[in-house]
């Protein structure tokens, strides 16, 4: 039976490398597991259980850790710290039509839901591509 066994590991190893996704590395583990169980436990069941539930517990367990670990951060740029400023409108906003902001001395494209006159003040909410996101600031 171990060289099922080996055949299954073999099989997940593969998976694993051409899915880069810890997808069934845990199960790898757990099958290696099986494989030098198989060699004191003669019952297939035994070794499949311990397979299946070990697979599962180290999936549950490693797994969310793991993806947080090996995600990657995103990395804040210049641009990224106009967001949450204010701007003043150069061009008029339309729903319809890209305006102009000037903020932190530099004029910007800017979109909005909403009409925003010329000489408005803005808030900056997000960046989408080289337009500003804006809305109009409250007074």
């Amino acid at each position: 039976m171990w060289i099922a066994w080996l055949v299954i590991v073999i099989l997940l190893t593969f998976l694993e490398a051409i899915t880069v996704n810890l997808v069934s590395i845990w199960f790898v583990a757990s099958a290696i597991v099986s494989l030098f169980l198989s060699f004191i436990v003669d019952s297939f069941y035994i070794e499949f259980l311990v397979f299946v539930c070990l697979g599962l517990v180290l999936m549950l367990l490693t797994r969310p850790y793991l993806v947080k670990k090996l995600s990657k951060k995103k990395v804040n740029t210049n641009l990224d710290r106009v967001i949450g400023m204010n701007g003043i409108v150069t061009e008029e906003i339309t729903r319809f039509k890209i305006g102009e902001v000037k903020v932190d001395g530099k004029k910007w494209s800017a979109i909005s839901d909403e009409k925003i006159p010329k000489g408005s003040t803005v808030f900056i909410k997000d960046i989408d591509g080289v337009k500003l996101i804006v809305r109009k600031e409250d007074k």
